[in-house]
Formats: structure tokens, C-alpha cells, sequence
């Protein structure tokens, strides 16, 4: 890692988003409160400008080899990144979301970033027919991205939960010696640090659509390029927290008999929230979850994907009548 390239992404970081909570209001990034928001006030948004922004301007500075090494990487990510500022801008709907993400994993796609197995099952390997790989790998990219985005609605949140799970695909780089993977990671984490000494309660600045959107982008990435190394199933562990929360919710709404893409408050932080009232404590705590869940995934990364998988139906089964907030109401 090179730590001068890892300085400068931090202070640039810093540096954009005291320029973004100084124009925002001028360009119309700020967030107006609504009945599901925990904040009060108008708030500074998309503040994922500055901190992808910092990545790409420093690399283009100081590491344009790499840029060019892996430009279709950065030009599916720029894309994403290109969707969620129009959305911090004018609100746009999900289906155009999609439409960007569909692209931006087609690019992927096409330079053989993909989802080609789902892992070995009692000796036989799932290998995916080449007409299914395309599509399994943008639902995948879609719903994980999409996953991420819905958890960021505390202060913090969204932000602590990627640190964590960079830092575990940051090890397994380190591990296995991958640059692309070490380097992607350690960028995302240090712009993210500089980004939460704002976006910690009560937050100065949200990451808005801009972020959360690159950043289920970026992790999609790392967990695909990171199963040459590790077994499929272990990569659902170190993403697990956005990935059970969006599943757990939508049951929750088809059980309630409405659309599973209806929003609502019954995210875990919503639920944590209520328990406690305190959001750096709701925050923490799903932090400490997420860490819990990483540590599992890289401990059982060469571990049977049958043993594993029945590990994480368990964990979910858990979660799934732990975080239920109907429990209240029924007793």
C-alpha cells in the first residue's frame, strides 16, 4: 500500500467535502426531512461526490497505470456513480437506476468480471451455463447495491458497515497478494474515514445516492474478483448485513400482503433504534454485527460451501424472528 497515495486520498477527501456542505444548498444537494427520516433539519447530501471524486482525481494524479489497467472497472463504477448524483440532483426512479446498473454490469460482463460459479456442494461445483451468467451477475450487483442503499438511513451507518467489510477484502488481498483488490479497498476505506468525521451523529453531511450507490458497486466487485481466492458462500457472510436486512424486510412486507419494495421503518436500524433511541449505539452495534459476520465469512473462506451454507439459512432464520417488529404488538 502506498501510504503518500492513501494521504492524499484522505485530505482530498476532506478537502470536497468541506467545498460540497459549502455549495450544497447553491447546487440543490441538501436532504429535506420526511416522515421516515430520524433527522429534523434540511441537511448538506451527496457528499459520495467528494469522496469518489477524491479516489479518481488522486489515481489520475498519482497512479494513472492503473486506471488504465482497469478502466473498465472504474468506467462501471463512474457509471453508477453517474446515476446516483442525478439522483441526489433530481430524485430520478429506481427503474432508471437499474438501467445504469444493467450497463455497468455489462461492462463487467464483458471483460469476464462475472459470476461463473455458485461453489462446490458435496463434490459436485455449480458452474453456471454461459447463458445464465450474465443475468445471475447483475441480479446480484442490482439487489446487493440496492441493499446497501437501503441501510444507509442512520448517521454513519451505511459508512461503518462498508469499512468493515472493505477491511475483510483488504485482508484477503493482503493474504493472496491480489494489488488490484488491496488497492481498490484501502482507497474506499480512507475516503470513508475522512467522510465519517462528518457524517458521525449528528451528522454535518449525508453520503446521498452518489455513495451508497458506488460503494454496493465497489463491494459487488471485490466480492466477485474475490471468489478466485475464497469460496463463494464465504463472500455472503463478509457482505451479509445489507443482504439480510433487504430480505428480511421484504418477507416482512409479503407477509403483510404489500409490495416488497414498499419503504417502510422496519429496517434493523429501525428496529435497534426504537429498542434504544440512540443512533451511535444502533450504529455500533450493527457495526459490531457486520464484524461478526466478516470474521465467519474469512474464517470459513476454504471451508465446505454445503456447511456453509447451512451456517448462513441458520444465521438468517435467526435474524428473521430476532428483527421482527411485530413481536411487540403481539405480546
Amino acid at each position: 500500500m502506498d501510504i503518500s497515495l492513501l494521504s492524499s486520498i484522505f485530505l482530498t477527501s476532506l478537502a470536497g467535502m468541506v467545498l460540497l456542505m459549502i455549495f450544497a444548498k447553491r447546487v440543490g444537494l441538501i436532504d429535506i426531512p420526511n416522515e421516515r427520516s430520524v433527522h429534523k433539519k434540511p441537511i448538506p447530501r451527496g457528499a459520495g461526490v467528494a469522496f469518489v471524486m477524491a479516489i479518481v482525481i488522486t489515481l489520475f494524479l498519482f497512479d494513472l497505470g492503473h486506471l488504465k489497467t482497469y478502466y473498465y472497472i472504474y468506467a462501471a463504477i463512474g457509471l453508477v456513480f453517474v446515476a446516483g448524483v442525478w439522483d441526489d440532483l433530481q430524485n430520478i426512479s429506481p427503474k432508471v437506476k437499474f438501467i445504469f446498473i444493467f450497463f455497468s454490469s455489462l461492462i463487467l460482463y464483458l471483460n469476464d468480471v462475472a459470476i461463473f460459479s455458485l461453489g462446490t456442494y458435496l463434490g459436485y461445483e455449480i458452474i453456471l451455463p454461459g447463458w445464465l451468467v450474465f443475468p445471475f451477475t447483475f441480479f446480484a450487483i442490482a439487489g446487493y447495491t440496492n441493499a446497501l442503499n437501503l441501510m444507509d438511513g442512520l448517521d454513519g451507518l451505511a459508512a461503518s458497515i462498508s469499512i468493515v467489510i472493505l477491511v475483510t477484502f483488504l485482508a484477503i488481498g493482503l493474504v493472496h497478494g491480489d494489488a488490484f483488490i488491496i488497492l481498490l479497498s484501502s482507497c474506499f476505506i480512507v475516503t470513508l474515514l475522512a467522510f465519517l468525521l462528518f457524517n458521525w451523529n449528528p451528522a454535518k453531511v449525508f453520503m446521498g445516492d452518489s455513495g451508497s450507490l458506488s460503494l454496493g458497486m465497489v463491494i459487488s466487485i471485490l466480492g466477485i474478483q474475490s471468489t478466485q481466492y475464497i469460496t463463494p458462500i464465504s463472500i455472503l457472510f463478509i457482505v451479509a448485513l445489507p443482504v439480510l436486512d433487504t430480505f428480511i424486510v421484504m418477507i416482512r412486507r409479503m407477509q403483510r400482503h404489500i409490495s416488497p419494495f414498499h419503504a417502510d421503518k422496519n429496517h434493523m436500524h429501525h428496529f435497534l433504534f426504537n429498542v434504544k433511541g440512540d443512533i451511535r449505539y444502533t450504529v455500533i452495534i450493527l457495526a459490531m454485527m457486520q464484524m461478526i459476520f466478516s470474521i465467519i465469512g474469512y474464517q470459513v473462506s476454504q471451508a465446505s460451501d454445503f456447511l456453509s451454507l447451512i451456517l448462513f439459512i441458520l444465521l438468517f432464520s435467526i435474524y428473521l424472528n430476532l428483527f421482527d417488529q411485530r413481536l411487540k404488538r403481539r405480546h
